[in-house]
């Protein structure tokens, strides 16, 4: 009896440990639950659901880490808020993931981007006590939609500019955009241009990795390293930052800066077509395929 009791603590401790390495969908469901059902919306000049946003981002980011900060700034007499979470930090050369948490207007905003904002915290659970090559650091960025978007307002230029005048030795970036929605079915993906179906498909049951020309060491070694992950089905696409939806996020402020940077997203309305709209909700999203999203950038980061 005591063989067969030590038998199973062993196999559960293994098991456990295994499935400590791979992202929780009962977590992801609970993040997403806490921050997409709310009586108001994550809105520019919702300031008070803003900074309950990110009080909650702050203290899931806690558990995992002791170096969590809010990065504050004003815009029109406001104070909004980045939150930064830092692993590795005895590394001098880092690598920043970055997602955001407000939304376009009166919208859930579950695929945007509380999708992303779930996949800074899940991958903050997963990194805890991993020894890392890198610095990293986990960005929740505010006012990346309109009317702040394309301006110096939004959080991911603070936070870039930031590293650029602290002269901050950085890798590379990475945006999480909206990696929470899948289809299977025929023509349920589109493209800027109709050609591009021929080489892509038309089904969206992909993820995508999105890179402009020479987008830099990081962003090669990234892709290489997340599609031989084989985590979900993944498709790169590559393209001048004029062509539309390429620049569409985050990432395109530290491009402004000469970082390397990339968009990892479900390709947002050109599959969503609850793209900022009222029926961005949780329910519609794919939890099983965005946990796997998750757990491609968390294996990749380990490589």
């Amino acid at each position: 009896m005591k063989q067969l009791t030590l038998l199973f603590s062993i196999i559960f401790i293994a098991t456990s440990s295994f499935s400590q390495n791979f992202s929780d969908t009962n977590r992801i469901k609970a993040h997403l639950t806490n921050i997409t059902k709310t009586s108001t919306f994550r809105t520019f000049n919702n300031i008070a659901l803003l900074n309950k946003t990110a009080d909650y981002i702050k203290t899931e980011f806690l558990l995992y880490s002791d170096s969590v900060t809010f990065q504050e700034y004003q815009v029109q007499g406001k104070t909004y808020k980045n939150v930064i979470c830092s692993f590795g930090t005895e590394n001098e050369k880092r690598i920043i993931i970055g997602a955001h948490y407000d939304v376009c207007d009166k919208q859930e905003g579950a695929d945007d981007n509380a999708s992303g904002i779930v996949g800074l915290l899940e991958l903050a659970r997963l990194l805890k006590g991993q020894k890392l090559n890198y610095r990293i650091d986990l960005v929740a960025y505010t006012l990346e939609e309109p009317p702040f978007f394309r301006t110096e307002s939004m959080g991911s230029y603070v936070h870039a500019k930031s590293l650029f005048d602290a002269q901050k030795e950085v890798f590379g970036m990475i945006s999480l955009e909206m990696i929470g929605f899948f289809k299977d079915e025929k023509h349920t993906q589109d493209y800027p241009l109709k050609i591009l179906s021929l080489i892509y498909g038309n089904r969206g049951n992909y993820i995508t990795l999105v890179k402009k020309f020479g987008s830099g060491k990081f962003v090669h070694q990234f892709c290489r390293k997340f599609k031989h992950t084989k985590s979900i089905r993944t498709k790169k696409f590559t393209a001048p930052p004029a062509l539309e939806g390429i620049d569409f996020s985050d990432h395109l402020n530290y491009w402004k800066f000469g970082f390397s940077a990339l968009m990892i997203t479900d390709t947002a309305f050109f599959r969503n077509k609850n793209y900022h709209e009222e029926g961005d909700k949780m329910e519609t999203l794919d939890i099983k395929r965005m946990a796997k999203v998750i757990d491609g950038v968390y294996k990749s980061l380990l490589k």
